[in-house]
C-alpha cells in the first residue's frame, strides 16, 4: 500500500494547552490505531503538521481535521506518495513541538508565507524537529 507525507497549517481556534492536549490525546490514539506517523507544531497563530502512513489512512485523517472545529482555514501544503523508508518522524505517533524559533513569524504566516513556500521549505521546517 502506498503510503502518503501530507502537511499542511491551520489557524487554532481557541487556542490554550488543555485544547492542544486534546488534539495531542486524540491525534496519538487514532495515529496509533492506523499506522499513521508524523509531527504537530504548534503556536495560538497557526498549527503545522506532518501525517505520514498509509494513504487512505492519511486522507481519512485530514478529512477528519478538515472538520474539527479547534482548526480555521485548514489549507494543504504539501501531499506526495513516500516509501515507508522515507518516514520522517517514524517513532512517533504524533511528535509535538510548540516551536516559535523554528518556523515563520507572526507576519510572514499572516501574510501567506507558509502557502507560497516550495516542497523543500516546509520538509526543512520539519527536518529541524527530526532527531
Amino acid at each position: 500500500m502506498p503510503l502518503l507525507q501530507l502537511v499542511y497549517a491551520s489557524r487554532p481556534f481557541g487556542f490554550d494547552q488543555p485544547t492542544l492536549t486534546a488534539i495531542l490525546f486524540d491525534a496519538r490514539r487514532c495515529n496509533t490505531r492506523d499506522d499513521i506517523t508524523g509531527a504537530l507544531i504548534c503556536r495560538d497563530d497557526v498549527f503545522l503538521q506532518l501525517l505520514e502512513g498509509p494513504a487512505p489512512l492519511v486522507e481519512a485523517a485530514y478529512a477528519r481535521i478538515r472538520k474539527d472545529d479547534r482548526h480555521l482555514e485548514v489549507r494543504e501544503l504539501l501531499c506526495r506518495v513516500i516509501a515507508d523508508d522515507q518516514r520522517m518522524f517514524a517513532g512517533w505517533a504524533m511528535k509535538d513541538d510548540p516551536a516559535t524559533s523554528l518556523i515563520w513569524s507572526r507576519e510572514e504566516v499572516a501574510d501567506g508565507v507558509p502557502e507560497r513556500a516550495d516542497e523543500a521549505a516546509v520538509l526543512a521546517v520539519f527536518a529541524q524537529l527530526v532527531g
